[in-house]
């Protein structure tokens, strides 16, 4: 008759186990002696323990290690088909989305615009279904990164009002599992903090131009999204002789700057930038009142959080605003000291951003699925 196992050995072989498929996920194919060095598990508990792995379809076989000394040694790497996330950027134009496994390697990709006659869920959703055509496996969770302000629910405040998780909803019931919404310009701030310019920072503000002005902000190493997903809606703080709620920077600003300038007010933000560096004089004019206004934005989160850095994403990298927001930020240095750096990523980062957190969230939701398998094949050998 087989016995229960004890808590204790529950609880260590979870906890083994859960290391192992970190290890796994986080430096791929490994041998035993490396599992070993990695883990600080025994060499008895990493083979147990991997055994028990393959035997509920965790890891697998990955050929042999001929590069050291000695007889060549296994291999194992995390099971191929365990599973897939999906990560969706939305923009005001489309779509962007790729599929990654639980070690963050994209492994599909694709992206349409938006049209009149398809429903944004529906071209998303479709998207997906095209990736996960092209692979082997199921699709565990989806992360999607979205302009607007978004709750902890999920659910997105946009200009045409709140949504009451509706897009979240729709994701969910189409695709099947899990869906979890963030606003596109945190997820840009979280690759700016695991892997770009602000990975040495505690805290700093991501200033990311796109359509509109947004900021990330990450204090005491984690991105700070307020009490109703607010925080970093900074395109409406106020600045003289602007009226309250008139928007700072938008395509709609640059284009009235235009407009007063003599140029195109439909030309895209990034035309404006590229004739002022090409030494247009009312391109420039324009570039230094865009450079003007972010610069007093970040004079007034630095006033109220004090980061250790700006950072400057999206447009606002342009070589053009960088310059500008530096001889804007040198006037006010005596009152005021602000650093400014430039994204790693550029208009990538939401995307960036997305697949960290993607990744993450896959592994969370296969290992705890994975563990208790381990555990009840355990038992029935005891």
């Amino acid at each position: 008759m087989a016995r229960p196992l004890a808590g204790p050995q529950t609880l260590l072989r979870t906890l083994n186990g859960r290391a192992i498929l970190e290890t796994l996920a986080r430096r791929g194919s490994l041998t035993r002696a490396d599992l070993m060095a990695e883990t600080g598990l025994s060499r008895t508990a990493v083979t147990q323990v991997l055994r028990m792995l393959e035997s509920v379809g965790a890891v697998a076989p990955a050929g042999v290690d001929r590069e050291t000394r000695g007889p060549a040694a296994g291999r194992v790497a995390l099971h191929p088909q365990l599973g897939f996330a999906a990560v969706v950027h939305v923009d005001g134009h489309g779509a962007h989305v790729v599929l990654v496994d639980p070690t963050g390697a994209v492994r599909a990709e694709q992206h349409a615009p938006f049209t009149p006659h398809v429903e944004r869920v529906e071209l998303i959703s479709g998207l997906i279904e095209t990736c996960l055509q092209s692979v082997r496996g199921p699709l565990h969770v989806v992360i999607a990164g979205v302009p607007g302000i978004v709750s902890a629910d999920g659910a997105i405040r946009d200009d045409e009002g709140p949504d009451g998780g509706a897009f979240r909803n729709a994701l969910e019931k189409r695709l099947g599992c899990p869906a979890r919404i963030e606003n596109d310009v945190n997820l840009a701030a979280l690759a700016e903090l695991t892997a770009g310019s602000g990975a040495s920072l505690a805290s700093f503000a991501l200033l990311l131009l796109d359509e509109g002005l947004g900021a990330g902000i990450v204090i005491d190493g984690s991105v700070h999204r307020g009490f109703s997903g607010v925080a970093g809606e900074v395109m409406y703080v106020p600045q003289t002789p602007l009226p309250i709620g008139a928007p700072v920077l938008s395509d709609a600003v640059v284009g009235d700057l235009a407009l007063a300038h003599g140029r195109d007010p439909q030309a895209p933000v990034v035309q404006h930038l590229d004739a002022a560096a090409d030494g247009d004089e009312a391109a420039q004019a324009m570039a230094a009142e865009m450079a003007r206004r972010l610069t007093l934005v970040a004079g007034t989160i630095a006033l109220v959080l004090d980061p250790e850095a700006f950072i400057l994403g999206g447009l606002a990298a342009h070589p053009v605003l960088v310059d500008a927001v530096a001889r804007e930020a040198d006037d006010l240095a005596a009152r005021l000291p602000m650093r400014f750096l430039v994204s790693s990523f550029g208009p990538e980062a939401p995307l960036v951003g997305g697949i960290g957190e993607a990744a993450a969230a896959l592994r969370a939701t296969v290992f705890a699925q994975l563990v208790p398998s381990v555990d009840r094949s355990s038992a029935r050998r005891a």
